[in-house]
């Protein structure tokens, strides 16, 4: 897997190739990189400057189960993810800079796929997030934040970090899902009928300590900046979701 140098804002349009279907990340390597490993599915400790490959795989939530009970890694042979036309991102941040993950969906609708993501990485040290619901034919959440979570440069948890609805507070153009997460009608995406980019945003950020125990601190940065969106953050970046309604309401 041949990867570009680093950017920060890594943008990644979904593709089908045989088998498992895959994505094509834009990101990579920064100066002073160590880390050789490019495959999600493969295992490695990091210190800060290096890339990371991990994985985000979207299908139904009952899929990342083995026998319904137990939660499993997409890499984890006795999921059968394949035969259930799952869909697969792969991302190459660097490590301890904040970063903003987009996954177009002008073409990718993730209900179609289960309405479901769970990010990954590892093998023998397998780490994955809960599943984490994306969107059905009513409703879509379009802007998550992810955390992975390091102990001495080897990846040991990956979470999504809810803020409770504040980003979306008031705005009655947003519907607050189980008391954690902002959405937006499905029909008003562009390809539902609606005009608006769906496309989905993950803040990603780090904590914990790589393997020469430096302290990993874009977490800390995230929950300081907790009040904006990363979308305002970039220049060159569309406008939000928020401003998008606001703008056709």
């Amino acid at each position: 897997m041949c990867v570009p140098e680093t950017l920060t804002l890594l943008v990644v349009a979904l593709t089908v190739s045989a088998g498992f279907h895959r994505a094509v990340a834009f990101g990579g390597n920064g100066g002073g990189n160590t880390n050789n490993v490019y495959s999600p599915c493969s295992d490695t400790r990091i210190q800060r400057s290096d890339g990371f490959t991990f994985g985000i795989a979207f299908s139904s939530r009952p899929s990342f189960f083995l026998n319904q009970t137990i939660l499993l890694s997409p890499c984890d042979r006795r999921l059968t993810l394949a035969a259930m036309n799952s869909q697969l991102s792969v991302f190459r941040p660097k490590i301890d800079e904040i970063s903003l993950l987009s996954v177009n969906t002008s073409a990718f609708f993730p209900d179609n796929y289960g309405g479901y993501m769970v990010a990954f990485a590892g093998r023998k040290y397998a780490a994955r997030s809960p599943p984490a619901f994306i969107a059905n034919t009513t409703f879509i959440v379009t802007s998550f934040t992810l955390v992975m979570e390091f102990q001495k440069g080897r990846l040991q948890n990956l979470y999504w970090k809810r803020d409770g609805c504040a980003s979306c507070k008031g705005n009655p153009n947003f519907v607050c899902l189980n008391k954690q997460d902002c959405a937006i009608r499905t029909p008003s995406c562009k390809g539902r009928g609606g005009t608006v980019d769906c496309s989905l945003g993950i803040q990603l950020a780090f904590s914990g300590t790589d393997k020469h125990l430096a302290v990993l601190n874009s977490w800390y940065e995230v929950e300081n900046l907790k009040q904006y969106s990363l979308y305002g953050l970039y220049s060159n970046l569309k406008s939000s979701l928020t401003s998008q309604f606001n703008n056709f309401f």
